[in-house]
């Protein structure tokens, strides 16, 4: 039988994929990559022997560990988990050596000396100056030992970020809580609390199984009247990969300390300068400069939310109620909520059914963007797995993708797009991209459908918005294609999408109750959106946090010479950023995937989020003022945006859209933090 491996196409043979096809494909696949970069090495100086060839030179080896990646993170098994392990720091290497092949770099730098080079204009100027500054940005310049040297520092950096990863997902999964008595369970949700017998019996056990997967964590920190068994969960959750057999406080401080070395080698200050040189923000500073603004603007928001929310509870229990901790905030900004807007949000899971959703956030994406999106048969890794393919405004279909929503303990917790075949749909309008979403919404329970709260709405249209990026794209170079563009421009298109579930005309096209169909009350609407804005200081401050902590951890803390812990560090920058004092033993940064479970990923980026979120918030003005299911604002941000690619600056594409530079006006307004 051939390896499925060696010629991925759609339909991707998710049927015939086994652990042991890995490796002879991945040895294969390196083997002729190498081939084809030396033949660039030798090429004549033209656009298509050089850049054209360099475009594509590794792609099926990129498409087979992307493949192999997403079944890791997926249906991941032993087998799958070891063979990729052993599979990506080679493919790693690999990478990290194109900007240090000495023929490559001469090869490029003899074609930038000719007429063509010179004539450039466009995506294909744009794509020589960027691979030129990415060459000696990525160790081109180097000399053989130095070249030696980043490449150990990437193999490395590939080991440590897989390690990293599995810790998360092993510590998560190794959790559980059985409870025996059901009035413990008091005042969660009744979807909830089944859900919760069903986990118990589904292993064999009596009671009423916690764990921390998100539906079951979340609604336990929101809603349990159990205070302890808040405190449970959250301490756990908390303390998830600090400790043997999965314990990543030594992973955290060498994955800092190999980033270090390899922005030093490189000639940068630090690890954010030389991820941001291709970025929006350019500079470590620059972005931190952007997390103080939103800071200032938020503290006295911030301070008057908590200062509300240990009132309310006083009022409720006290004035000698004990001080809140972090196991409290959730649960009585929950009660705040509902006195405040009469808005239980967990009223709304009943017209959010998960198959609606999904039909409705694809209704969205037709009246945006011309798509027609319809169910298909192709294989998959888990029954629950569902295929659909996408058709342009022409009828031509131009991507396949797949939906894994539900929590499985063999699958990564969180939400993310993964493009899992990226076409140049520019040169070939017949290619076709091929993508997955992922996401880890409540699940179904007995007889009754998967009802979704509002926030797991807003993360399967986040997360459709990624995907419709890389779907559209039509560019005529795969290193330009779909989501390959700067991570702070990233993000434009999946939080815009986001906008959408807060309106009524598109609201009205999906959120009917599960079992009667009536459409979503006015009233519940109406406390909805009023309570849009309830405690974004706070929200706002989380994320702030994060992104703090991310820049501080990659600019500040240098692991050579400081002896401190920087998941302790971590904690002390998170707890200026809390509603309540985090405890001492909290180690939130030994399971940040987003920094530490691959080599570069969100690292020094986190920020990106707020960033993407001025950008989504004023280009959603735009809709807001002339429509929004308006066609020509829709085709427009497809034309400008989606299907773009990185074939222009972002910032350009962006006054394009709206004809003039982003202002962060919009996104405080829509926060409530604009006063």
């Amino acid at each position: 039988m051939s390896n499925p491996l060696l010629s991925l196409a759609h339909p991707l043979p998710f049927d015939r994929i086994r652990a042991e096809d890995v490796a002879p494909a991945i040895d294969v696949l390196l083997e002729r990559a190498r081939g084809r970069l030396d033949a660039i090495a030798a090429a004549p100086p033209t656009f298509e022997a050089t850049l054209g060839a360099l475009d594509a030179f590794a792609t099926a080896l990129d498409d087979a560990i992307g493949l192999v990646s997403h079944l890791e993170a997926c249906a991941s098994t032993k087998e799958i988990r070891a063979a990729y392990a052993a599979a990506q720091p080679r493919v790693s290497e690999l990478f990290s050596s194109v900007p240090m092949h000495d023929g490559v770099y001469r090869a490029l730098i003899r074609f930038a000396a000719t007429d063509e080079a010179k004539a450039l204009v466009g995506p294909r100027r744009r794509f020589l100056d960027k691979t030129l500054a990415d060459f000696r940005r990525h160790g081109a310049e180097l000399d053989p030992e130095g070249k030696r040297r980043l490449a150990a520092i990437d193999v490395e950096l590939s080991q440590r970020t897989i390690e990293y990863g599995e810790h998360v997902v092993d510590a998560t999964a190794a959790f559980e809580l059985i409870v025996a008595d059901e009035a413990r369970l008091a005042g969660m949700p009744a979807a909830a609390i089944e859900a919760a017998r069903e986990s118990a019996k589904s292993k064999g056990k009596d009671g009423f199984r916690l764990t921390l997967q998100a539906p079951s964590y979340t609604a336990v920190l929101t809603y349990a009247d159990d205070r302890a068994l808040r405190e449970a969960l959250y301490r756990a959750y908390a303390t998830r990969a600090s400790k043997p057999p999965h314990d990543n406080r030594p992973l955290v401080r060498r994955i800092l300390e190999l980033r270090r070395d390899k922005a030093r080698l490189l000639g940068f200050a630090d690890f954010a300068d030389l991820v941001l040189e291709d970025r929006m923000a350019k500079q470590g500073a620059a972005a931190r400069a952007f997390l103080a603004t939103l800071r200032d603007k938020t503290r006295a928001h911030f301070e008057a939310e908590n200062a509300a929310l240990v009132a309310f509870r006083r009022e409720l229990e006290g004035p000698t109620a004990p001080p809140l901790e972090p196991w409290d905030v959730a649960y009585y900004a929950e009660k705040l909520r509902r006195a405040r807007f009469d808005f239980d949000a967990e009223a709304l899971r009943a017209y959010f059914p998960f198959e609606r959703v999904l039909e409705g956030a694809f209704e969205v994406a037709r009246r945006l963007y011309g798509v027609a999106i319809a169910p298909t048969a192709l294989p998959t890794w888990h029954p629950d797995v569902r295929a659909y393919e996408v058709r342009d405004a022409d009828g031509h279909v131009i991507a396949s993708f797949y939906v894994d929503a539900f929590p499985r303990e063999e699958k990564r917790d969180g939400a993310w797009m993964h493009g899992l075949l990226t076409a140049a749909r520019g040169r070939d309008p017949s290619a076709r991209n091929v993508e997955v979403l992922v996401a880890n919404v409540t699940p179904r329970v007995g007889a009754r459908p998967a009802l979704l709260s509002h926030g797991e709405v807003e993360t399967i249209f986040h997360e459709l918005g990624h995907l419709l990026h890389h779907a559209l794209s039509k560019v005529d170079l795969r290193s330009q294609a779909g989501t390959n563009v700067a991570w702070d421009f990233v993000e434009l298109p999946s939080m815009i999408m986001e906008n959408w579930a807060w309106e009524r005309e598109a609201l009205d096209l999906f959120a009917r109750h599960w079992e009667t169909g009536e459409r979503l009350p006015a009233a519940l609407f109406a406390a909805m959106r009023r309570a849009r804005s309830f405690r974004a200081a706070g929200a706002m401050m989380r994320q702030l946090g994060f992104a703090e902590l991310d820049l501080a951890l990659h600019c500040d803390f240098d692991p050579a010479t400081s002896k401190d812990d920087p998941v302790e560090l971590a904690r002390a920058i998170l707890d200026r950023h809390s509603a309540a004092p985090l405890p001492a033993e909290h180690a939130m940064a030994a399971a940040f995937g987003h920094l530490f479970a691959s080599p570069v990923g969100y690292a020094a980026g986190y920020y990106s989020y707020k960033w993407a979120e001025v950008l989504d918030a004023d280009a959603f003005s735009r809709f807001q003022r002339e429509g929004v299911f308006a066609p020509h604002v829709g085709r427009a941000l497809l034309e400008s945006v989606l299907s773009k690619g990185d074939s222009d600056d972002p910032a350009e594409l962006f006054r394009t859209f709206m004809g003039r530079d982003a202002s962060i006006d919009a996104m405080l307004e829509r926060a409530g933090l604009a006063s």
